[in-house]
């Protein structure tokens, strides 16, 4: 029984949305730090994560049906690998940003009336600390986002890997 590639179906989302919230976050970071900014970097960059391991999964079970020793293993494993890198660089940011959101760095303000204690929450993105290390992992996401593509295209449209001919 053949396994139902949903691979080509999946991976196009994660692709959009970690390379818009990527572009978000290197915009908020040196062009315009506003809240819409701020959101068009993190709820991307999280779904696109998510995506990524459903896009990752789908990869696995479609290539354990193509033969182990193809002319096309080493450019299937670069993709493979690359694939891993994505999820991984992009847990970084998102599992700093859950840390400090856990233990934010700022006392809080004081101010007159009901909301004189409330806590004012400063995000990861305008932390200086960070600026750099962040605009690092955006920069390396993108370009290994390029090359996981790059290495997909290559096998779909140079090798014709899991490509349906016919109905």
């Amino acid at each position: 029984m053949q396994i139902p590639d949903f691979h080509p179906s999946i991976v196009h989302f994660p692709i959009a949305l970690l390379t818009l919230g990527s572009l978000a976050a290197l915009a908020y970071l040196y062009w315009q730090p506003t809240a819409t900014l701020r959101t068009l970097t993190w709820i991307p960059l999280f779904l696109g994560w998510v995506g990524a391991l459903l896009a990752i999964f789908s990869g696995l079970l479609a290539q354990s049906e193509l033969p182990p020793n193809a002319p096309y293993r080493a450019i299937l494993n670069l993709h493979t690998y690359g694939g891993f890198g994505v999820a991984i660089l992009y847990a970084i940011p998102l599992y700093r940003r859950w840390l400090h959101g856990k233990h934010p760095r700022i006392p809080p303000r004081k101010r007159p009336g009901k909301n004189a204690e409330k806590p004012r929450q400063r995000d990861l993105l305008d932390e200086p600390a960070a600026r750099w290390w962040l605009s690092g992992l955006f920069v390396l996401g993108l370009v290994l986002i390029l090359l996981t593509g790059a290495y997909g295209g290559q096998l779909v449209y140079d090798w014709g890997v899991n490509v349906q001919t016919g109905p």
